[in-house]
């Protein structure tokens, strides 16, 4: 697992105590002829100005979101610590997160699997035992009772947080054997004993059954739930007090965030959208935007932008950050694609700090893993970019200049936000850069103060720029 490296931070800091910061902007004939080398990509959604960020309530000082726009944090990585407390960590934490910005919070698999007690809840057995069953060799889940996830998921409401639920409906673990005659042997398809005594279900209900041999795909040769028997749609999503519709209205889940999604068809998301309503995103781990872009069309269903992730690691790590012009999910479809740095399957990106100030000043739904948050990376840092992100990453992208060190690109602000532009500097040496902003005969300056200058952009609203090494600078109005 990649550790952020402090000596970047470090010498970043001491080379901005030795910059010399002038704040009269050239205006030679030689530095217009040097912008001229910047080529202006458009990156357009169809001609919809996209607004991402959450508008600070000045009745409650609490954020709110707005569409299109929002910070998720991932409240949870694999193996938290057992024993039951989880839940009332990360109540604990909620209340600093939404004064922060972030909008949302998205938990693990919340019900009781087969490793009971031990199980990150990837293993589902009974889908309404939340730590109130006597089952699997526990009461308690992993993550701790039921009343004390009911009292998160009300606290994080107080605070004007959405909460989503990890959702698991690939595959169960748990049952007891059974003889199958589908396969001519026992299988561990019998459910019909859960706790909770509800979504009873049996080899009828798992491939190969009388649906056919299997469906998109199975996975670490758990029983695979068949979305096509009645028994399974009325519990998952069609009863009234079935999975979606009890988790949305009883337990006050707002979304989801569907596991393994390559596992079943994308009816099954869009028709769980369309009974039980919420928002959802997909894992579909796959770095194809096409194949990205066609599932989220299908589920109508927001998905994770591993192209964009991808993209990321090959640009920050690779030393490429032309890499960054490439398509992503993000590119295609704002609206239905959150973007991420890490989680809780993946830790892959060394520059992590790059990646952040590159999801929280673009479009999409970014998201905040908990450990770069809580324990790995500058706290102070990431609180500094969720705020840029909610205040002034707005409107759509034009990538402004990129080679294998840098990266600029404008946000074009929308509705009287003026947007922002983004330098990222992956070299080791200070960088500068003529560029064109939205901004005519206006003083800008560098919201994360890594820069102390503040310049005026030119009645044609260019303006020369610069970035720390290792680093990133986000420019817009001084107001």
């Amino acid at each position: 697992m990649k550790k952020p490296n402090a000596k970047i931070y470090f010498f970043a800091a001491i080379t901005a105590i030795f910059a010399a910061c002038s704040q009269n902007e050239p205006n030679e004939v030689d530095a217009k002829a040097e912008s001229h080398q910047f080529q202006i990509i458009n990156v357009t959604h169809d001609g919809k100005p996209f607004s991402t960020g959450l508008s600070k309530s000045s009745s409650t000082g609490k954020y709110v979101d707005n569409p299109g726009g929002g910070v998720m944090m991932q409240a949870f990585y694999w193996d938290v610590p057992a024993g039951g407390n989880w839940w009332n960590t990360v109540s604990t934490k909620v209340t600093d997160w939404s004064n922060a910005g972030i909008g949302s919070i998205w938990l693990p698999p919340a019900s009781k699997a087969q490793n009971g007690a031990f199980s990150m809840g990837y293993d589902p057995t009974d889908y309404f035992d939340f730590g109130d069953y006597n089952q699997n060799g526990s009461i308690e889940t992993r993550f701790g009772s039921k009343t004390e996830l009911v009292n998160l998921i009300t606290k994080a409401h107080t605070e004007n947080m959405k909460v989503y639920a990890d959702i698991v409906i690939n595959h169960n673990s748990g049952g007891q054997s059974e003889a199958n005659p589908f396969t001519g042997t026992n299988t561990w398809t019998n459910f019909t004993g859960v706790a909770s005594g509800k979504f009873p279900r049996n080899y009828n209900d798992f491939y190969k059954n009388s649906y056919g041999n299997n469906d998109e795909g199975s996975f670490g040769g758990f029983p695979d739930l068949c979305h096509a028997a009645p028994n399974v749609q009325n519990w998952l999503w069609l009863r009234a007090d079935g999975v979606g519709k009890y988790y949305k209205n009883t337990m006050k889940f707002d979304g989801w965030r569907f596991d393994y999604v390559k596992g079943f068809g994308a009816w099954v998301v869009n028709s769980w959208n369309a009974n039980v309503g919420g928002f959802s995103v997909g894992e579909l781990w796959d770095s194809n935007v096409n194949v990205l872009n066609d599932w989220a069309n299908n589920a109508n269903s927001s998905v994770f932008d591993f192209a964009c992730y991808y993209k990321m690691n090959d640009a920050f790590d690779g030393n490429n950050l032309a890499l960054l012009n490439d398509d992503m999910m993000w590119k295609r479809n704002p609206y239905k694609a959150v973007t991420f740095v890490t989680n809780h399957d993946t830790d892959e990106i060394y520059s992590k700090l790059l990646a952040y100030s590159y999801i929280l000043t673009h479009e999409g739904y970014p998201t905040i893993f908990y450990r770069d948050y809580e324990e790995w990376l500058d706290k102070s840092k990431l609180n500094n970019l969720i705020w840029i992100h909610n205040n002034k990453a707005t409107g759509t992208t034009s990538i402004l200049y990129s080679d294998n060190d840098e990266y600029l690109a404008r946000r074009n602000g929308y509705n009287g936000n003026p947007g922002l532009v983004v330098y990222i500097n992956n070299s080791d040496t200070w960088q500068e850069r003529w560029i064109q902003t939205n901004w005519a005969n206006t003083q800008i300056k560098d919201f994360t103060g890594n820069s102390t200058w503040y310049p005026t952009t030119q009645a044609d609203k260019w303006v020369k720029i610069q970035c720390p090494p290792k680093g990133y600078s986000v420019w817009s109005i001084n107001q």
